[in-house]
């Protein structure tokens, strides 16, 4: 249960489709503490952070975030929060450093930012944590990804083609990337200067940390 001084609990659920239920995730975060009224849901794919009710809570550039300095986020579990774990460390550290408001994770308290004996602790822990987690994260990507170019190579090879065409690398790609690297550029000033969407930008930095050249 809650027993930290805070000034606001909020609580966040997800699932990936309207047909499916959070029920479970609603339930887990009532039995925390979080009121009813302070628990927004989204039913959206976790693949990126666009989302109506998240961006309630975190803020754009045209609205405010329900997220203040002190107040705290409860998610049941990390993988409710999002699946994208290149941009699920950008979301953690806007949560955290930008806003400044505490993180509980249900079902993993390692993560938890509440409570942390010293900022140097905070950081070393999350950081130690998504470093692990992006490591298994990127070796599954990496496997279903040949796999799925198996499955491509084979279907072409019966004459089967495929969906739209690959989106190009802009020409300031990499000093854009370099920026944003280096917490100079947001994400959101990287896809504005690049011009493309929110979720082509993170599949062009895939594709450049995975070696692909930039120059066609």
């Amino acid at each position: 249960m809650i027993d930290y001084k805070i000034m606001e609990v909020y609580g966040y659920a997800r699932v990936s489709s309207k047909d499916q239920n959070p029920e479970r995730q609603i339930n887990s975060l009532l039995e925390y503490g979080v009121k009813q009224k302070n628990i927004l849901i989204d039913k959206e794919s976790g693949s990126e952070f666009n989302r109506k009710n998240y961006n309630l809570l975190t803020g754009t550039k045209e609205s405010a975030a329900l997220l203040r300095e002190g107040d705290t986020l409860v998610i049941s579990s990390l993988d409710r929060f999002g699946r994208n774990y290149i941009e699920l460390k950008e979301e953690w550290y806007k949560v955290t450093k930008e806003i400044k408001a505490n993180i509980i994770v249900l079902d993993m308290p390692l993560l938890n930012t509440c409570n942390r004996t010293t900022d140097i602790d905070n950081t070393f822990i999350a950081d130690l944590v998504f470093q692990i987690l992006s490591y298994v994260a990127e070796k599954e990507r990496k496997i279903s990804k040949q796999r799925q170019k198996e499955g491509i190579d084979n279907a072409r090879r019966k004459g089967i083609k495929f969906g739209r065409p690959l989106l190009k690398f802009p020409s300031n790609f990499k000093e854009v990337y370099e920026s944003w690297k280096s917490k100079k550029l947001t994400a959101r000033e990287c896809y504005d200067k690049l011009n493309v969407s929110r979720t082509g930008f993170y599949r062009l930095v895939q594709r450049f940390e995975e070696g692909e050249n930039t120059e066609y």
